[in-house]
């Protein structure tokens, strides 16, 4: 038996008749009463009772009318399933997001699922070089991060430049706290640095390289790749920090003082990447599409102002 006779069985339950299940399925009474016989010499019982021309079903036809309405129910939906996955209208979507950029996040989800609720998602958030391994081993569609990275492996987007903010915290005993609304690198290395995500990558290598082209030797105490963890440190004195401006919206209930690197160079980029492939998921796409247009009356996502 194959899909299209149960088709033809389910039309002949419910109509009853041979007559009007054809007119039903648009085909003449000859073929249809060819395909029953068929089906019956196949799974060698009998389907209906024949009254005239009327058709009741037999216990054995109930049983098979019960499943044909599943197995045509399941591919109906197989295929409406696997059409909208391929229109990015369904299916899963994986993306990964550097610590310091998850503020960029919440924004552009929301968009894409007023477009697309019945994509689902796995979000994870980890290392910039974690993530890159995630996406280049396709774990992950997509990941929103840092830079500078190689880039040499993957396609990009854009998501703008924000300025870096020098931080400290606010008024501990025995620890420097910046009282200026501006800063220079020259000032930022007189104290002790705990510097945001890991060595050799991203926003870590960035600032390294803004003291280094002013022929500055920063005074490096440590690494931090989570932020909340960062700040709290930065709060009890352990230390200061340098930050994009984002990442510090989301704490200013602690406390700590900032103040704006003055130097045009002191910005942070963060781009959303993808591996180079010839079929990236639709859903993916269209994400990558949301996250270019922006939000409806706000500023594009290419210059970072909607995120």
């Amino acid at each position: 038996m194959d899909i299209r006779q149960l088709r033809y069985f389910i039309a002949l339950a419910e109509e009853r008749q041979v007559t009007s299940a054809a007119l039903k399925l648009h085909m003449s009474q000859p073929p249809l009463s060819q395909q029953l016989k068929l089906m019956e010499t196949e799974l060698g019982v009998q389907l209906f009772h024949r009254n005239g021309r009327q058709l009741e079903l037999t216990a054995s036809g109930r049983t098979l009318y019960e499943h044909a309405l599943t197995i045509t129910r399941l591919m109906d939906e197989a295929k409406a399933e696997t059409r909208e996955s391929g229109q990015g209208i369904r299916g899963k979507l994986s993306i990964g997001v550097n610590t310091l950029s998850d503020s960029r996040l919440p924004g552009a989800l929301s968009l894409f699922r007023e477009k697309y609720p019945k994509v689902t998602f796995k979000i994870q958030q980890n290392e910039t070089n974690t993530l890159i391994q995630l996406v280049r081993d396709k774990t992950l569609d997509l990941a929103i991060v840092r830079l500078p990275i190689d880039l040499e492996d993957f396609d990009c987007l854009m998501l703008g430049d924000e300025p870096l903010y020098f931080v400290t915290g606010d008024a501990v005993p025995g620890t420097m706290t910046v009282t200026e609304e501006r800063v220079s690198y020259e000032y930022i290395a007189g104290y002790p640095l705990l510097l945001p995500s890991t060595e050799g990558l991203g926003l870590y290598n960035l600032i390294l390289e803004h003291f280094r082209l002013r022929g500055l030797s920063p005074r490096i105490i440590g690494e931090c790749s989570d932020i909340g963890m960062l700040i709290g440190l930065v709060a009890t004195g352990f230390g200061a920090s340098i930050l994009p401006e984002t990442s510090l919206s989301r704490h200013t209930g602690r406390s700590i003082r900032y103040s704006r690197i003055d130097d045009l160079h002191a910005v942070s980029s963060s781009a959303v990447i993808w591996l180079k492939q010839p079929f990236l998921g639709k859903a993916a796409v269209n994400f990558i599409a949301t996250l270019r247009a922006g939000a409806s009356g706000s500023e594009p996502a290419a210059e970072g102002k909607w995120l």
